[in-house]
């Protein structure tokens, strides 16, 4: 008796089984680009020419009371054979002073938590966040267990609910 047919046909059942097996848990991927979504709306480059526009403005004026302090700092040394010891000591403090009076300012408006980035925030945020709400459903409509960033540093920006696992490390580490 020849089995040869019925071991291909098994075969032939058995990696078809495994093919579906597969396709059924397999997760569909997706990628975007968001820098470029966010370059093509106007609104968000109006914002960013916003920022600019005062992000220069205010590195001017800093740029302009560092030349004030240089300027007290040449007086100073023109005039320091002339003054008394207490005179010097007076022009240093007030030369220390000056600068750390334009050191706080530019981290009133540049530092992480400064004017131009609550500024940003203001303008960028929501056309940011429309953006990614876009983003999330077209992965619903679509079927798309992830969707990453191409191009930024963002990674994931959408993943489905049900591949998040950190409740369940979580438990484990509750278990040690």
């Amino acid at each position: 008796m020849n089995y040869r047919p019925f071991l291909l046909k098994g075969l032939a059942a058995m990696l078809l089984v495994m093919s579906l097996a597969f396709s059924a848990t397999a997760q569909r991927i997706a990628c975007v680009d968001v820098n470029k979504i966010l370059e093509s709306i106007q609104e968000y480059k109006d914002a960013q020419d916003e920022l600019d526009r005062q992000a220069n403005k205010w590195r001017q004026d800093i740029a302009q009371e560092y030349d004030v302090i240089k300027g007290m700092y040449n007086r100073y040394q023109a005039e320091q054979v002339l003054l008394s010891d207490e005179a010097r000591r007076q022009r240093e403090e007030e030369i220390t002073n000056k600068e750390k009076e334009v050191r706080d300012m530019q981290k009133a408006k540049f530092g992480p938590e400064g004017e131009l980035f609550k500024r940003r925030q203001e303008l960028v945020r929501p056309i940011q966040d429309k953006v990614y709400s876009a983003i999330e459903d077209y992965a619903a409509e679509r079927g798309f267990d992830f969707i990453f960033d191409k191009g930024g540093s963002a990674g994931i920006i959408f993943s489905s609910a049900q591949y998040d696992k950190t409740s369940e490390v979580l438990e484990r580490l509750k278990k040690k």
